[in-house]
């Protein structure tokens, strides 16, 4: 009798268990399931200037239909696509204004953010207008500023993204490098185009640490615009354009689909 009733007994212990670890993983499953929606965040290369084809209620933010963001959506049809990135944004701008779609059903956040903080506008009509003197000038106080102010910005950023969107997966996207080096090319000359390419190497490694610092991972798009960059005969990068001085040295729709999307499908 004593035998038989614990045989009863620990056949309940065992019965409620595996009830309670599958009731478990149905509602983790579950939670994955509805967490698929899409934010993109960010700066004007996830906006898309010099895509062209803008949405007319982005305004000013200049959101294109062929930026990465909204061809990934495409693509792949998440449950809810929120596009918030914004040609100029820094990351004070991100946290006031961009976050709010974020939530508990966020499964995919991208952003690319820093370059701006960085001073990327300055430091490029600089190098354009200025000797290499004040062009190296411009870059050593911009990389300065990476070393020191920005990593707190971008810490600021991916707490309130993590916050905000606990389930998510968050890619942070990078920047390319403008040029392809040991070619004739007209316009800057070759100290100029190296220093540019080591300060946008400089910025992605800072954003790249932090984004790891933060579980989130780097999508780097360096890879894909190989070959690509200004002076390479077939870029994906405007140079500078003074009939739209906004679209200078952003991608064009072939940097959008061509150097951004597969680096963001490889991270997502």
């Amino acid at each position: 009798m004593r035998r038989s009733r614990l045989v009863g007994f620990l056949s309940s212990l065992v019965l409620a268990a595996g009830t309670a670890l599958t009731g478990a993983a149905t509602a983790g499953a579950a939670q994955h399931a509805a967490a698929d929606g899409y934010v993109a965040l960010g700066d004007s290369y996830s906006s898309g200037v010099g895509a062209g084809s803008y949405i007319a209620s982005s305004g000013d933010c200049k959101r294109s239909t062929k930026a990465h963001p909204y061809l990934w959506a495409a693509a792949n049809s998440p449950s809810s696509f929120d596009f918030t990135a914004c040609s100029g944004a820094r990351t004070g701008d991100v946290l006031a204004g961009q976050l709010g779609p974020l939530g508990s059903t966020t499964g995919l956040v991208s952003i690319s953010i820093g370059g701006n903080d960085a001073g990327f506008a300055d430091v490029m009509m600089t190098c354009v207008l200025q000797s290499d003197s004040s062009c190296l000038s411009r870059i050593a106080t911009a990389k300065a500023y990476v070393d020191s102010t920005l990593p707190g910005n971008l810490d600021n950023v991916y707490s309130a993204i993590r916050d905000r969107a606990p389930a998510a997966h968050v890619v942070v996207l990078g920047y390319p490098r403008f040029y392809q080096l040991g070619t004739s090319c007209l316009g800057l000359s070759e100290t100029k185009r190296k220093a540019i390419n080591d300060a946008a190497d400089h910025l992605n490694t800072a954003i790249a640490k932090r984004a790891a610092d933060h579980g989130f991972t780097f999508g780097d798009v360096r890879p894909t615009f190989s070959g690509h960059e200004i002076c390479s005969g077939s870029s994906w990068l405007h140079s500078v354009n003074w009939l739209n001085i906004g679209e200078s040295y952003h991608p064009t729709a072939a940097g959008q689909s061509g150097g951004y999307l597969p680096a963001l499908d490889g991270a997502a």
